[in-house]
């Protein structure tokens, strides 16, 4: 299994932070190099727990779709995504926030598992692990521009 951790430090209140993390529309805003789609489940607005969404997008040359869940949430502090259907063996990613100093630190830990077996490890040693970790990190600093820069 592979573990991610990231955190964004940014200046804005926890739950403006929370919900644009949560929002279906910044995800697609965020994703646009990978022309993301939610093609079903919960396909706009702010994710609630229980809810789904299945998100269709290309990554390495070929569209695939992610189904995920949200089991877990406690507003504006904690809310987990998990894998239902899709490309990996498993995925589950954990999204905290705290507020500090007048700042939110976003953190994000992501687990998953290449399938595959050992061509899935070693396609994840060469490729996928950097290619997820410049993914979230476009993603938080768009999230960290909005709440920043509020229109």
């Amino acid at each position: 299994m592979t573990k991610i951790q990231i955190t964004t430090t940014i200046s804005a209140p926890i739950e403006t932070v929370f919900n644009l993390s949560r929002n279906i529309d910044i995800h697609l805003l965020t994703t646009q190099q990978t022309n993301e789609k939610a093609i079903a489940g919960r396909t706009s607005g702010l994710i609630e727990l229980n809810e789904t969404v299945t998100w269709r997008g290309k990554h390495f040359g070929f569209y695939q779709n992610h189904k995920s869940i949200i089991p877990k949430m406690d507003f504006p502090i904690y809310f987990v995504d998990e894998m239902l259907e899709g490309s990996f063996k498993s995925f589950r990613h954990e999204h905290s926030f705290k507020f500090e100093d007048g700042k939110t630190i976003m953190s994000d830990d992501i687990f998953y598992e290449a399938p595959f077996g050992i061509f899935g490890k070693l396609f994840d040693t060469i490729i996928l692990e950097k290619y997820m970790t410049s993914f979230i990190k476009k993603r938080n600093e768009i999230i960290k521009n909005l709440a920043e820069n509020p229109q």
